[in-house]
C-alpha cells in the first residue's frame, strides 16, 4: 500500500519539475510545501487531463485533490479509498470508469513504507523510498469529482498499488505504481486501459532507507523525518 508521502521541494521547484503541465489551478497552494510527512485526508497537487483552450484543446492541469478517493455516487460518511490494487481495477465497479477516463499523476518526493519487523504488526520499522536520482517522480492514480453536503464539488483521488519489486519485496509485498516519463502523456491520454503502465518499477532506480518512528504522526512535519538512522537489529528468528 501507500498511505504517506512526502515532498521536500517547495510548490513552484515540483511545478517546474513537471513544467508541461499547466499550473494556474494550485498556485493557492504555495503555502503548503513543503510537505515531509503528508498523509491522506490533505489536499495535492496532481495532475489531470482538461480543457487548457476552448472550445476542444485538452491537455495538462495541475488541480488540487484531496487524497482518499470518493465516488461521485457515495453518500456522505462513506470511507474514502487511500490506494486502488492494480490487479481487476478496469472490472471493478467502483473504480472502473476513473480508471477509464479519470487517470492522473501524483507528483512526489519519496514516499514511506513500514518493515513488520516480528510478523505481529506490532513492531514496524519506517523507511522512506524514493528516486536513486533524487528527482521528483509521479505516481499514478484515479481522481474523482464527488458533491459534498453543502453542495460544493469535491475532487479527490485515490494512488494505484501492484506487486513490490525486488527492492521494496524487503520491506513489504506492494508498492505504489511509479511512471516513468516517457508514460505520463499515455497515462493521461484517452486510451480507456493502459494496464501495461501498472506494474513494478525497476529496483535498480530506487532507494531506500530506514527513518525514526516520529514519521508514525503526521503532526511531526519536518526535515528530519526523512533523515536515515541506525535501526536496531532485527531479533533472531526463533
Amino acid at each position: 500500500m501507500c498511505g504517506r508521502v512526502f515532498i521536500k521541494t517547495n510548490l513552484e521547484s515540483m511545478m517546474n519539475a513537471f513544467a508541461f503541465a499547466d499550473r494556474k489551478g494550485v498556485l493557492g497552494m504555495a503555502n503548503q510545501f513543503p510537505r515531509y510527512n503528508g498523509a491522506p485526508s490533505l489536499d495535492y497537487p496532481i495532475i489531470i487531463r482538461e480543457m487548457v483552450r476552448e472550445p476542444d484543446v485538452m491537455g495538462p492541469v495541475f488541480v488540487s485533490a484531496g487524497w482518499g478517493l470518493i465516488p461521485g455516487w457515495m453518500k456522505p460518511g462513506g470511507r474514502p479509498q487511500v490506494n486502488v490494487r492494480s490487479e481487476g481495477i478496469a472490472r471493478n465497479s467502483k473504480f472502473k470508469v476513473a480508471y477509464r477516463a479519470r487517470r492522473c499523476l501524483v507528483p512526489i518526493d519519496g514516499f514511506f513504507e513500514w518493515k513488520d519487523i516480528l510478523g505481529t504488526g506490532k513492531n514496524k520499522q519506517p523507511y522512506a523510498v524514493a528516486m536513486k536520482s533524487g528527482a521528483p517522480f509521479a505516481l499514478a492514480g484515479v481522481w474523482e469529482t464527488w458533491r459534498n453536503a453543502a453542495n460544493v464539488d469535491v475532487r479527490t483521488f485515490a494512488i494505484i498499488t501492484c506487486p513490490a519489486n525486488a527492492t521494496m519485496a524487503a520491506i513489504h509485498d506492494r508498492m505504489p505504481v511509479i511512471l516513468h516519463p516517457e508514460d505520463y502523456e499515455r497515462w493521461l491520454s484517452p486510451e480507456p486501459e493502459p494496464d501495461d503502465l501498472m506494474r513494478p518499477f525497476p529496483s535498480e532506480l530506487m532507494t531506500m532507507w530506514p527513518i525514526g518512528q516520529a514519521v508514525g504522526s503526521p503532526k511531526n512535519d519536518t526535515p528530519d523525518i526523512i533523515e536515515q538512522i541506525n535501526p536496531d537489529p532485527e531479533p533472531p528468528m526463533l
